[in-house]
């Protein structure tokens, strides 16, 4: 019997090319974009180099250079000036999110804009519901989350994507939006969020780190599989259309579940301390940035998932120009 000579098809660069099983592209990317009320110019954020917290004065620059790239969806995070213990900015229509919203659609009626919609980065206690004491009410916070939900539609987002990890969101929202005349606005469901390590920069990025406790009584332990796949199960049953898993890299395992049960398009959310450490390990030289970042994407895309959420967008459409 003679041996398989597997090495046939790698001996150049074009055939490698032809027999690739997995791509990426600029069209698989959402790049997230931070705003921030009353802020003068751009700030970058300490943690997460090249990832800036903008001004509206900045934010159309920075969609035109996204644009330019090939870049063309982006999820939109809010920080606001004022924080009340239940948010009230998120849902206010003439708040820092659903104003960029407005902004960009203005200019660039093209571009895909997803909404996040969550509590944190509004409430004065950082969490992302609203309280009895140290206690997040889950029913109560659908209320609020339903509101804020309700206006980034009427702003003009394209995907409404809660990520408040509450029980029953998508069903309220999703009642709420078809009730409301915005039946054709999809959900993009944080389905399976871990209270994972990986975010500590974000907490930087949003300002919404909880001023007490955790997020583990709402957020998934990261030692769970099979809860990842019944949370994901209960919300594509409640009107999902998208599923999320967040983060990525340490959990390739569960796309891989859920790309095997779902028909839904799979989002991996590849969060700030994992770009955090790629790039504090780039600058220091000890390993080859591009490499890593088309490697550990694609392995993303591989696992099973359909879209990334990465703030590796602009420099992977750089590398795909390149």
């Amino acid at each position: 019997m003679m041996f398989t000579r597997h090495r046939r098809l790698r001996r150049t660069s074009v055939m490698r090319q032809l027999v690739r099983e997995t791509q990426l592209s600029c069209d698989d990317l959402i790049y997230p974009l931070f705003i921030k009320e009353g802020l003068k110019k751009k700030q970058e954020i300490s943690s997460m180099p090249g990832i800036y917290q903008l001004s509206m004065a900045d934010l159309l620059d920075e969609v035109a250079s996204c644009l330019s790239r090939g870049l063309k969806s982006f999820i939109i995070f809010g920080i606001p000036q004022h924080k009340d213990p239940i948010g009230s900015q998120a849902s206010d229509d003439n708040g820092i999110v659903q104003q960029a919203i407005g902004l960009i659609k203005k200019h660039y009626p093209e571009v895909l804009l997803i909404a996040d919609t969550c509590l944190c980065e509004f409430t004065s206690h950082g969490h992302c519901g609203l309280l009895d004491g140290q206690t997040v009410l889950n029913d109560a916070s659908l209320e609020r989350l339903v509101d804020v939900a309700l206006s980034q539609a009427r702003a003009g987002a394209d995907i409404i994507a809660p990520s408040n990890a509450m029980d029953g969101f998508v069903y309220a929202i999703r009642k709420a939006l078809d009730s409301s005349g915005f039946e054709d606005i999809p959900i993009m469901s944080y389905a399976v969020k871990f209270a994972s390590s990986f975010y500590g920069p974000f907490r930087e990025a949003a300002e919404g780190a909880p001023s007490f406790g955790d997020r583990k009584t709402y957020q998934m332990d990261p030692a769970n599989r099979l809860e990842a796949l019944r949370e994901a199960q209960s919300d594509e049953k409640e009107g999902a259309d998208f599923l999320m898993v967040k983060p990525a890299m340490a959990f390739l395992d569960i796309l891989r579940d859920l790309r095997q049960e779902s028909k839904l398009p799979l989002v991996a959310y590849n969060v700030s301390g994992e770009y955090a450490m790629i790039k504090a390990a780039a600058q220091k030289g000890w390993i080859n940035e591009k490499a890593i970042v088309l490697e550990t994407l694609l392995g993303m895309k591989r696992a099973g998932a359909d879209l990334i959420i990465t703030y590796f967008a602009k420099d992977v459409a750089n590398y795909l120009q390149e």
